[in-house]
């Protein structure tokens, strides 16, 4: 919880009190101080030390507002993007990522920056039965920092992320196609299907794509197709209840296709 005196500098038109500040005796004095710039960075490191991300933000968004030619000015520009995503604070944790990155783009740090951004939209994905534009920017992102620095560690997680994401936005299609598919939609069914098998084909979720390709071609009247795909899944995924559900539709509805 927030002290009363943190609450005031919250308040406060200027975040930019001393780590000391919060015992002082003038606690109404949150007004613009204009202070040298190791005692700003430190100040908010302090905070962030702490755990008090907002205001950590705060004052190392001040390092740059008064010092924005120092050498501390790059590096807080960091340090704020970091606490505002500690903060949960994603919006402005991006902006101040790409601010670092407009200014600095060929810094040692900058796959530091691109991690972040990154981090920042992969945090925010939804569940599958919601828009998926945050998913998609969040594999925009890892795309991008995976193809600017390879051989990072930043980028190694970043792989670990893009499956994850790939099977988020497979997912997606798939509860859409189900939903045509109760509605008798049966050709908009097999292109979310389809999506899934060609664009998403490392996921989990392949194999149900293609038992349910089978029960749509089917109903669609063209079990020839339906049989091509109960034979990929019979190749892929010989051992799944899918393969099993698409073999039964086949013997049962397709004997001599």
């Amino acid at each position: 919880m927030l002290t009363k005196t943190m609450m005031r500098l919250g308040a406060a038109a200027a975040l930019v009190l001393l780590a000391g500040c919060a015992t002082s005796k003038n606690k109404a004095d949150t007004q613009y101080v204009a202070r040298d710039v190791s005692t700003l960075y430190n100040a908010g490191k302090y905070r962030l030390d702490r755990g008090q991300y907002k205001l950590a933000a705060a004052l190392f968004d001040e390092v740059e507002r008064q010092h924005p030619y120092s050498p501390w000015a790059r590096r807080a520009q960091l340090m704020s993007a970091f606490s505002y995503y500690m903060n949960r604070n994603y919006n402005e944790s991006i902006g101040a990522a790409q601010r670092f990155l407009s200014i600095h783009t060929g810094n040692k740090d900058a796959s530091y920056a691109y991690y972040l951004i990154a981090l920042c939209y992969y945090e925010q994905i939804a569940d599958v039965t919601r828009d998926q534009k945050i998913t998609q920017q969040a594999l925009d992102s890892l795309g991008e920092l995976i193809r600017r620095y390879p051989d990072t560690r930043y980028a190694s997680d970043a792989r670990l992320k893009v499956d994850l994401v790939n099977d988020h936005l497979a997912g997606k299609e798939m509860e859409i196609g189900r939903f045509y598919q109760r509605r008798g939609q049966w050709l908009a069914a097999t292109l979310r299907f389809r999506t899934v098998i060609d664009k998403f084909q490392t996921t989990t979720h392949t194999p149900e794509a293609l038992e349910r390709l089978v029960e749509s071609y089917l109903a669609l009247g063209i079990p020839d197709e339906a049989k091509k795909a109960a034979a990929v899944l019979g190749a892929n995924y010989p051992g799944t209840k899918w393969y099993e559900r698409s073999f039964k539709l086949i013997r049962e509805y397709a004997p001599k296709a």
